[in-house]
Parts: structure tokens; sequence; C-alpha cells
């Protein structure tokens, strides 16, 4: 066998191996992109689903918050500024707003969840017992 074509057939077996190694390469390869770019794309939905529980339990506070300031002036009112049981809810909001400064980074979704819906029972008990001190005021 000549030297030319000797040189030839080991030209065509490298080019056969290095494309049979691009064969398995590319794949992996497009594997391992999608594979980021997955990853990326929960860590994102994740923070982003922290941002939500956060926004929604400081709406729930302020909700809360607003609804025992009028509260307190409608108790203040009747019953005057001794008998104001709206205090103790109060400071509760600023314990939770408290706790969440301190947490909110390291605080999991079930915990911020959990939190939002502890407001959120609070400010229907505070409903109900107020439609229950109107309700004794107008005699029924």
């Amino acid at each position: 066998m000549p030297s030319g074509e000797r040189a030839s057939g080991f030209a065509a077996r490298a080019a056969l191996a290095q494309t049979c190694r691009m064969k398995w390469f590319v794949p992996l390869l497009l594997a391992a992109i999608a594979a980021l770019l997955w990853l990326g794309w929960r860590i994102r939905q994740r923070a982003g689903d922290r941002q939500r529980a956060i926004r929604e339990l400081l709406d729930a506070a302020d909700a809360l918050e607003a609804r025992l300031r009028t509260a307190r002036d409608e108790i203040e009112a009747v019953a005057g500024d001794h008998q104001n049981p709206v205090r103790g809810a109060m400071q509760e909001i600023l314990r939770q707003r408290l706790w969440l400064q301190e947490n909110a980074g390291t605080a999991d979704l079930a915990q911020l969840d959990a939190v939002r819906r502890s407001l959120d029972n609070a400010r229907a008990s505070l409903e109900q017992q107020l439609q229950r001190v109107s309700q004794a005021r107008a005699g029924h």
C-alpha cells in the first residue's frame, strides 16, 4: 500500500472518529444547556413565588391594620379609650411585620402563606366581632 493511500486512509478514519464523537457531543451539549436553562427558570420562578407570597402577606397586614384603625375609632366612640381591645391586635400586626422583616429572606413559602392566612383569619374574626357589637348597639 503506497504511503499516500495510507495517509488518506488514516485521515478518513480520523475524520470518522471525530464525526462519531460529534454525534455524542452535540446532543450532550444541548441536553446540558437545556438543563441549565430549566434550572435557571425554576430558580427565577421560586423567587417570583416568594415575592408574591411576601406581597400578599403585606397586603393582608395592611388590610387588617386599616380595618383595626376603623374598629378602634368605632369602639372608642362607644366604650372610650380605656376599654379598647384593638390595641392587642395592633401589637400582633407589629409583631408579624417584625417577623417578616427578620425572616422574609429565609422563610419558606409555607411559612409565609401560614402567616398571611393567620392575618386573613384575624380580619374575618374582627369583622364578626364588630358585627356583633353593631347588633348589640342596635338592640338585636
